[in-house]
């Protein structure tokens, strides 16, 4: 679908990614709306982008701010559901409360907007939705059990979607990158990769978003090719890529993000 003249509602436009996103998309001509937490980070992007640019606070940890989110955004023809909290560390060092708010936003929040907003696309007979998972949502590794279940459920709920919606007119995609540099959950930690470790930048997430909308397509990886072959493989030998990552580090690198993602949770 053309994004042009469209409405479109982005989720944590107030994260580094999310603001990435929210410059291709309004460089593309729709008008957006900017949600997220932090409401004075969301009007200093609108304000920055100019006119198409409206700003709805919401927090997505909480079922009333999923529901006053999708009133606002009645009429949307573009879900991007991009918010998402971090869930690194060892399932033991979660509490209960911990778990439950990392499962309300990185996968409640997204499932219940898009039963709210989807039917009147269904009805226009035109829509996109984009849910943001990630490569850890094909590549589990021990340390992140919580995130990457959030994770794999998104891709699932959006691949089930995407089947369920065909020949409607609404196209659903799921955009899955790998470590992001200069924002984003884990650029936010500093933690140095070992040089062979290839990043991503937020733009070509951005970018990503925008083919998945204006060529609907269905599942996109952004990741180095390495990481890619890796998730293809972990569908059919999950054991081998597991191994393959802990001898090279993967626990090291999980235990660091833990640690420093740990008042993010």
């Amino acid at each position: 679908m053309e994004i042009g003249g469209r409405r479109a509602l982005l989720t944590g436009a107030s994260g580094g990614i999310g603001n990435a996103i929210a410059r291709a998309l309004h460089a593309r001509g729709a008008a957006l709306l900017l949600s997220g937490r932090r409401a004075d980070v969301l009007e200093s992007l609108a304000s920055e982008l100019g006119d198409r640019a409206e700003v709805v606070p919401a927090d997505l940890s909480t079922a009333e701010g999923v529901s006053a989110l999708a009133a606002s955004a009645r009429g949307v023809d573009i879900l991007v559901a991009n918010a998402a909290l971090p869930g690194s560390g060892r399932l033991d060092d979660f509490s209960t409360e911990e778990i439950d708010r990392t499962i309300d936003v990185n996968l409640r929040a997204p499932i219940q907007l898009a039963r709210e907003l989807a039917p009147a696309m269904v009805e226009r007979g035109s829509g996109h939705l984009v849910f943001i998972s990630s490569m850890s949502g094909k590549l589990p590794a021990g340390g992140g059990s919580i995130y990457s279940a959030t994770k794999f459920g998104l891709r699932g709920f959006a691949a089930s979607l995407r089947d369920e919606l065909h020949g409607t007119g609404v196209g659903v995609s799921v955009v899955s990158p790998g470590f992001v540099s200069e924002a984003g959950l884990f650029a936010e930690t500093g933690i140095k990769l070992p040089p062979y470790v290839r990043l991503r930048s937020p733009r070509q997430v951005a970018a990503a978003v925008v083919k998945g909308i204006e060529r609907d397509k269905g599942d996109i990886d952004v990741a180095p090719f390495a990481m890619k072959v890796s998730g293809w493989l972990a569908a059919i030998a999950p054991d081998m890529v597991a191994a393959s990552g802990r001898r090279l580090g993967s626990a090291e690198v999980a235990e660091e993000l833990a640690e420093r993602q740990r008042p993010k949770r």
